[in-house]
């Protein structure tokens, strides 16, 4: 463990960060194959640069250098240590006479008049003052702030914290998604972007949900009335908006989408319910060309793309399909497999015909139309809606935090506290007294020059 290790170290996370903000981190499996091609995917994937801060040898990383640092400081403490907690500090006046800052004036008065006078004021001042005689006087040596020596350590200390409570967040925490229905409860959520479940210790039920519009349509505001159940019975009741979560047990819930769903109507008013589409009629444009084709297919049979370029296949229709963490409305899933190339899965949201112009590739895929599949009449005509919430955790959260302030507290003494010494020596000269002030800081010289001249002007006036 050396000072050396931890430089390596700090160029090394500084190095892959850059790397996490350059690729973007959590994105849909389907855009980064886009992006990057196969070979770069699979790469990619293998070494966890797609969810980057919390791959294992990130994670490696965050503990050798917290390790290295504590390394560090404990072997440079021991020295500080005897400093700071020495009970007679040693005091050389031979080093004090070759300072060079120094101040010096002549009184009248006797040294054994002056030790009584100069000494309590020199005592109100530092925390520690001894007396010692000389072949000549007596000096007086002061000290104080002492302890000051371990600002530097606290330092240290803080950047623990923060490395330590990000490993914590890395290793224990969780950033996941769910969809409530008004009057329904749920007490798992999916984790963002890998499809994991995560069991929650307690329920969440969303009593209502109420939105509010501006003048030309766009939400103002939407509102989630949500209760917390443990054991059955509620505990907690909080009405959410953007930016205002509940949180309970160190989770946080944010609202952050919304949507609507079929909701059961007052008898008598009953309309046609309808489900997946029975024909899809698919758009495939070349970008290079313009040329637009059209191709009708259901779910599940693959249809050849026109001028050879391969097959298309629809696999999926989602009622409420997410991008990016955000309801994108109903979408179909589909796989496109060009001639001479691999798989791709394609996202048509069909809110967004204009969603596979991102994708990079020859043909951009569009819905033209969809002819619904009527059931049976049921008593459904009118809308409910859902609230969309981002579910998250974060235990190293409070760790973060107090490595904030002890690292402010460590800058504080750092910068603006030094461990001071004074030499205040005093020489018979006849029938008169010559005194000289002279003093030592480990930071900040020119404040101490300052004060040596600020008690030896005080002195003089005593």
């Amino acid at each position: 463990m050396s000072v050396k290790l931890t430089v390596v170290l700090l160029l090394s996370i500084a190095a892959t960060s850059i790397i996490g903000t350059v690729i973007p981190q959590n994105e849909n499996p389907a855009t980064y194959f886009r992006a990057y091609g196969e070979f770069f995917y699979k790469l990619f994937n293998a070494l966890e640069i797609f969810d980057m801060y919390h791959s294992w040898w990130f994670q490696f990383l965050i503990l050798m250098l917290t390790i290295n640092i504590f390394v560090c400081s404990i072997d440079r403490l021991s020295a500080t240590w005897k400093i700071v907690f020495v009970k007679n500090p040693s005091f050389n006046l031979s080093r004090f006479r070759k300072l060079t800052d120094k101040e010096e004036f002549v009184d009248k008065r006797n040294s054994e008049d002056l030790e009584k006078i100069y000494k309590p004021f020199i005592a109100r001042l530092f925390g520690y003052t001894r007396v010692e005689p000389t072949d000549k006087g007596f000096c007086i040596f002061a000290e104080k702030w002492r302890w000051t020596r371990f600002g530097v350590y606290t330092v240290h200390l803080s950047v623990i914290f923060l490395l330590l409570g990000g490993l914590i967040g890395s290793l224990f925490g969780f950033e996941g998604f769910v969809n409530i229905p008004e009057g329904e409860i749920i007490n798992s959520i999916r984790i963002r972007n890998t499809g994991k479940i995560q069991n929650l210790d307690f329920e969440i039920k969303c009593e209502d949900f109420n939105i509010s519009f501006y003048d030309n349509g766009t939400p103002k505001e939407y509102r989630s009335s949500l209760t917390v159940i443990e054991q059955g019975k509620p505990v907690l009741k909080k009405d959410i908006i953007v930016n205002d979560p509940l949180r309970y047990k160190g989770i946080n819930i944010f609202q952050s989408s919304y949507g609507k769903m079929p909701s059961n109507l007052p008898p008598k008013k009953r309309v046609m319910a309808k489900g997946p589409p029975e024909e899809i009629t698919i758009n495939f444009i070349y970008k290079e060309s313009g040329r637009l084709y059209q191709q009708k297919t259901v779910i599940g049979k693959p249809v050849d793309i026109p001028e050879g370029f391969g097959k298309f296949v629809i696999i999926e229709y989602r009622k409420s399909a997410e991008f990016m963490g955000q309801n994108i409305g109903e979408a179909y899933v589909g796989i496109l497999t060009p001639k001479d190339g691999n798989p791709v899965e394609v996202l048509l949201p069909l809110h967004f015909p204009n969603f596979d112009k991102m994708r990079r590739g020859a043909v951009v895929i569009s819905v033209a139309d969809q002819k619904a599949k009527e059931f049976n009449p049921v008593e459904n005509t009118g809308q409910r809606y859902y609230t969309g919430l981002q579910v998250t955790k974060d235990p190293g959260v409070w760790v973060v935090y107090t490595g904030f302030i002890v690292m402010i507290i460590g800058c504080f003494i750092t910068f603006f506290l030094s461990h001071q010494r004074l030499c205040v020596e005093v020489i018979k000269s006849g029938g008169k007294s010559r005194v000289i002030v002279t003093g030592r800081a480990n930071k900040n010289k020119l404040g101490m020059q300052y004060r040596i001249k600020k008690i030896s002007e005080n002195l003089a006036k005593l």
